[in-house]
């Protein structure tokens, strides 16, 4: 048993304390053993935790799941840390450069009309930022851990922004139906994969999230399963 000053009221640097003792000799041997990539998918699954908790407006579990999710953050800077080369200070800090820097209208002398300039420019320093030169770089970017349809949704907005011409719905529910005809050929995964890129670009001109679609419509048919089980 290690020795741990108990208390009423624990703060961000407890936490970081705690997961360092789990980590340091007479620790927790799940937690000595962890790396980046063992506890990769728990960081995913926390998050989406969190944000059920945020669709379901319950300001209890909001609380815990933004618990879990700092943890995932202290955890990943712990094992940094290990190795010298950062701390959650340095973590703090890169992100408030980051905020400062993408606000120059707050914190500079840039004026905006509103949040859609807000956001153009966001685009366009984080573009300087990245050193991203082209188009293609700021699509490359887009993160590969992404849900699928969020991938081709966030994809398919920024091509859309460097004037990359969007076919109109009619001629996209027309794509949907060869897509769909070309299921049965050689070709199948393709054909599925051009339906679905289809599908998005479709409901993303109809503002529609094709995550929250496919979300509600999966939950219709546990539903409608219950019932005919019952």
């Amino acid at each position: 048993m290690v020795d741990y000053q108990y208390k009423n009221f624990y703060t961000v640097q407890d936490l970081m304390d705690i997961v360092r003792i789990l980590r340091g000799p007479g620790g927790c041997p799940w937690d000595q053993v962890q790396t980046h990539e063992s506890i990769r998918r728990d960081l995913l699954e926390e998050a989406y935790e969190l944000v059920e908790a945020i669709d379901r407006h319950d300001p209890a579990n909001l609380k815990e799941e933004l618990g879990d999710v700092l943890l995932q953050v202290a955890f990943h800077t712990v094992l940094e840390d290990e190795q010298g080369s950062m701390t959650l200070d340095d973590v703090a800090d890169g992100v408030c450069k980051k905020l400062i820097y993408r606000h120059p209208h707050v914190f500079g002398e840039v004026t905006v009309s509103g949040t859609e300039e807000v956001l153009t420019n966001w685009e366009k320093l984080k573009q300087v930022e990245k050193d991203q030169k082209s188009a293609a770089d700021t699509l490359e970017a887009v993160a590969r851990a992404l849900p699928a349809l969020w991938r081709a949704e966030k994809v398919q907005k920024k091509a859309q922004k460097a004037g990359f011409s969007q076919p109109d719905p009619v001629a996209l529910k027309e794509e949907l139906a060869r897509h769909v005809q070309s299921l049965d050929g050689e070709n199948g995964q393709q054909a599925l994969g051009e339906l679905l890129f289809a599908a998005v670009n479709l409901a993303r001109q109809q503002q529609i999230d094709p995550e929250v679609a496919l979300n509600e419509v999966t939950d219709r048919f546990i539903g409608e399963f219950r019932k005919r089980e019952a």
